[in-house]
């Protein structure tokens, strides 16, 4: 996506901004997303199992990785341990109903690789992660979803997955009784880096050309998440939605940003876990 010559930030010189938002949406009673906005680790969680279940679902997610803030970087190592602690507190949450708690988590974090600044980008379910770089932005994470595996097999493309009726069951979750096996990808960051984290209700309500268009035209990551989340409320807000978008600079460039051009989540049958109540 940047072309064969690249530009590394060693991890001493490495600063970021970031910003975030979330909102409960326009149908739902309760905000089962949270999320973490802590240097050197930012995440969105987006639980599932009903009325609390969720929701407390994905604050032990963010608690567990929260355990990692603070440090001038991370580990592979330590987001490892942070998925295996989420997902043995989450195991231990007691259900009041036939649906069991879980929750997506999709992040990145900065992690270190002799002396070079990189990002350890991670996905567990159907939140997302995107990176943008000068004019291109690049979905890295892949969806844990049943029409993306449709779409890997070659039965839907993406139009008809945007509308397909099973475009809200997941096939990977933290906790719910299922796959709980992330993804990773370790890739350099980049002067001008922008990562952008949300839940499925904002790339769920926002076509691939409008959250291109946000993330290229608010210089700013707080009104980047802010206007992300609102826009997906404009076209009908569904579900939860929640964004964090982080930006990278090195300081011993002065580098900045470049100027640009111009439904619910649930799990697959047969584990016995649903979505929002």
């Amino acid at each position: 996506m940047t072309g064969d010559h690249r530009t590394t930030v060693a991890i001493e010189t490495l600063t970021t901004r970031s910003g975030s938002a979330t909102h409960t949406g326009l149908r739902r009673q309760t905000n089962e997303d949270s999320l973490l906005d802590a240097f050197p680790v930012f995440l969105v969680a987006d639980g599932m199992g009903g009325h609390e279940a969720g929701e407390v679902a994905s604050a032990l997610a963010v608690e567990a990785f929260a355990a990692i803030a603070g440090g001038r970087s991370a580990s592979v190592a330590d987001v490892r341990s942070a998925f295996t602690r989420a997902g043995r507190a989450i195991s231990n949450l007691r259900s009041t109903g036939t649906r069991r708690a879980g929750t997506t988590v999709s992040g990145a974090a900065v992690v270190e690789n002799e002396g070079e600044a990189y990002w350890l980008v991670f996905n567990l379910g159907d939140s997302r992660t995107y990176r943008v770089h000068g004019n291109d932005v690049e979905q890295i994470s892949v969806d844990h979803s049943v029409v993306q595996e449709l779409v890997d097999e070659g039965e839907i493309d993406a139009a008809a997955a945007a509308s397909h009726p099973g475009r809200n069951v997941i096939t990977r979750a933290l906790g719910a009784g299922g796959d709980h096996r992330p993804d990773f990808w370790l890739m350099p960051i980049e002067p001008g880096d922008r990562i952008l984290i949300c839940s499925d209700g904002v790339s769920g309500e926002l076509d691939p050309a409008m959250i291109r268009r946000v993330l290229l035209e608010e210089a700013e990551p707080q009104a980047a998440a802010v206007r992300l989340v609102h826009e997906g409320m404009l076209r009908g807000g569904r579900d939860n939605l929640t964004a964090v978008v982080v930006d990278v600079a090195d300081a011993r460039r002065g580098a900045e940003r470049p100027e640009h051009d111009d439904e619910d989540t649930v799990p697959r049958p047969p584990v016995t876990a649903g979505g929002r109540a």
